[in-house]
């Protein structure tokens, strides 16, 4: 799930996913939910939807059978069957929720849907709504410069690879995370822990630095795979594994020169999850 699966209502967050074929935004059911009757506990808007979908089954409504199920990430981080519903639909179940959130969140999924078919229309609205999220997050100028340059260039190797035989997202991933192991030094999984990241995107967290050298990795395996023609996941492998090792020297020299370590734990997480994060591990450590 990436950021653009995620989206934000006044603090709720709510998990989303646009279908390219139908060009359709399908939301999940919970979350909106949780913002209807202004619930934070998971757990009680689900139990709350549970028994709203009993009713209108029992009444014949239409709204339950258009609700489909996708795998969405949950709370425990893992991809599970979720309830989801298209714009349309969630209007009218709206109608069965008694709230005052009710027309405010109508508006906003209205608008959500439009903003997409703008950004299909003109590609830059989508890198300008991107700037001004980071924005609003108080990333600097120039770590959004940098983390718009990484884009790019991560960009133009998965165009590489879709046209060279490297099919769908997890064979990207797994190309990705052999860079980002030789490079780095450490996974990607491992890298987002020690961020204290969960779902979010690993780059949104990464300092300037982490960005330049990710990219730098990214660059040269594009371009060691251009130069021998890669094809396949075995000939992408081995140039991934080269480009990470460029970066990987380019990073011990700088931090030999500077005595500190390029990859961090630091992130841009709120002070609120921070603070809850440190009181979980150490309600962790408790049980131990």
């Amino acid at each position: 799930m990436t950021e653009n699966d995620l989206a934000v209502f006044e603090n709720f967050k709510i998990r989303r996913h646009f279908d390219e074929q139908t060009e359709t935004w399908y939301f999940s059911v919970v979350d909106i939910i949780q913002v209807l009757i202004q619930q934070s506990d998971y757990q009680a808007a689900r139990n709350y939807w549970k028994v709203l979908k009993n009713r209108l089954n029992k009444e014949g409504s239409e709204t339950v059978t258009k609700c489909n199920q996708l795998k969405m990430i949950a709370e425990d981080g893992k991809l599970r069957l979720t309830d989801v519903a298209s714009a349309e639909t969630l209007l009218r179940l709206i109608q069965s929720i008694p709230s005052p959130k009710a027309e405010p969140i109508k508006l906003w999924l209205a608008k959500v849907g439009y903003e997409r078919m703008q950004d299909m229309a003109d590609p830059a609205r989508s890198l300008d709504r991107a700037r001004e999220y980071w924005q609003q997050h108080g990333r600097s100028e120039k770590w959004i410069q940098q983390r718009m340059m990484g884009q790019e260039t991560r960009n133009k190797l998965t165009d590489y690879w879709r046209d060279h035989e490297i099919n769908g997202e997890a064979e990207y991933a797994v190309l990705t995370n052999l860079i980002h192991q030789e490079w780095a030094g450490v996974s990607v999984k491992k890298h987002k822990a020690l961020k204290n990241l969960q779902t979010q995107n690993l780059r949104d967290h990464m300092s300037e630095a982490e960005l330049i050298f990710t990219a730098l990795a990214e660059l040269s395996t594009r371009q060691i795979a251009e130069s021998i023609k890669a094809t396949g996941m075995k000939e992408n492998a081995e140039a991934s594994k080269k480009g990470g090792r460029i970066a990987k020297r380019a990073r011990q020299e700088l931090e030999q020169k500077t005595g500190r370590s390029v990859v961090t734990g630091e992130n841009f997480l709120p002070p609120v999850a921070r603070k809850k994060e440190i009181g979980d591990e150490r309600g962790q450590g408790g049980n131990e």
